[in-house]
């Protein structure tokens, strides 16, 4: 009966060594699928926050446009496209960032769960490597063991003793328990990395839709330079010919008044013939007829040169508001050359974007001029 009994409990003894075996391979295995999750995991919240920490660049940008912008003058100071896209572009980098600010936190806290359950893991198979060693120890002893001896109530029952059933379902909780976060943080990495993705794509959609309102714009704003120029350049024949005209309008009545002149004293003169000489001929009605037609013509070429003046006045007014408009679409256009070199920065590495020195002049081929001191005086 004693070696029946023996070879029942060494049969037993390695049916559970085989046992807690079992459960150790499979949480060494469980553990190298927690630690490579964990890895994983850690490397795409690292991707995560280089993604965060790239929309810094775009949203720096993006306000430096808006800030640029503010510098144009007057009319040009409008609420158009470009602004609106800007705008927008803020907007989307903003609720770009929360998005990923969030899938960071999510993935720290779901590290912190997946290192608990690898802790867990962890000190379960320290448990049955201890129990596998002094199981096989006591598989290796017999008779003729140096260290076996009498021992003081052996077939007491330790506190803290659990039942198999109990010790199966720790295991079998703690397994369960690290899949489960495996499981999640899977779904969360893939999740994080569509994220990502989305935030990317929205921000290029946008960045692509605001440069080609920003093109456009600056496109419209040529081409109203243009116009402009040619505006100016047909006021100024105009105000060259007017003051052409005005200048024969003066050098006329000049004429006209020394002609007055002249026939004034000859009027005057003969006022003074003697007795019967002081006579109405026709050299007197004629002398009357020329100071009264002489006096309508110089009403009118005063009247005429009075609205020439008028005329050149308004043309002079015209040309300050053409020369003002086209600096403030000059303003304009060099503020939005300058928000394009700077959006460059989003496509062309930083060390190797070089600002260009002169924006307007590079993209519009052309000198401003400025308006002449005597163009702009008004009489």
């Amino acid at each position: 009966q004693a070696k029946w009994d023996e070879h029942d409990n060494q049969t037993r003894l390695t049916e559970r060594i085989a046992s807690v075996n079992r459960w150790k391979e499979t949480l060494d295995k469980c553990l190298a699928d927690i630690d490579a999750e964990i890895d994983a995991l850690a490397k795409v919240k690292e991707a995560a926050e280089c993604a965060l920490q790239a929309k810094n660049l775009p949203l720096d940008v993006s306000i430096e446009c808006l800030t640029l912008r503010e510098s144009r003058r007057a009319i040009d100071l409008v609420r158009d496209p470009v602004g609106e896209e800007l705008h927008k572009e803020v907007k989307v980098i903003d609720k770009a960032k929360r998005e990923l600010q969030q899938r960071v936190h999510e993935a720290f806290e779901q590290l912190c769960l997946l290192q608990e359950a690898r802790q867990q893991l962890s000190c379960d198979r320290r448990c049955k490597i201890e129990a596998l060693e002094i199981d096989r120890m006591c598989l290796s002893l017999s008779v003729n063991s140096p260290n076996i001896s009498f021992k003081v109530n052996p077939t007491r029952i330790p506190d803290g003793s659990t039942a198999p059933d109990e010790w199966e379902r720790n295991s079998q909780c703690n397994k369960e328990h690290a899949e489960a976060e495996m499981k999640a943080s899977t779904e969360l990495r893939e999740a994080t990395l569509l994220t990502i993705a989305q935030t990317n794509n929205e921000l290029e959609a946008q960045r692509v839709a605001t440069e080609f309102a920003l093109r456009k714009r600056i496109r419209d704003l040529d081409r109203a330079y243009d116009e402009l120029k040619w505006q100016e350049q047909n006021t100024l024949e105009e105000i060259t010919e007017m003051e052409e005209d005005i200048r024969c309008l003066e050098e006329d009545l000049r004429r006209k008044m020394e002609d007055l002149k002249v026939a004034h004293t000859r009027l005057e003169t003969r006022m003074y013939r003697p007795n019967m000489e002081l006579c109405r001929d026709q050299v007197q009605y004629g002398l009357t007829d020329e100071v009264h037609q002489l006096e309508g013509t110089i009403r009118a070429l005063k009247q005429k040169l009075a609205e020439s003046q008028d005329a050149l006045d308004a043309l002079c007014r015209q040309l300050h508001r053409i020369q003002t408009d086209n600096g403030y679409k000059a303003n304009s256009l060099l503020m939005d050359n300058k928000c394009l070199d700077s959006r460059r920065k989003l496509v062309v590495p930083a060390e190797k974007f070089v600002p260009e020195l002169d924006t307007f002049n590079r993209t519009t081929n052309r000198t401003l001029s400025l308006p002449k001191s005597g163009q702009l005086e008004l009489a």
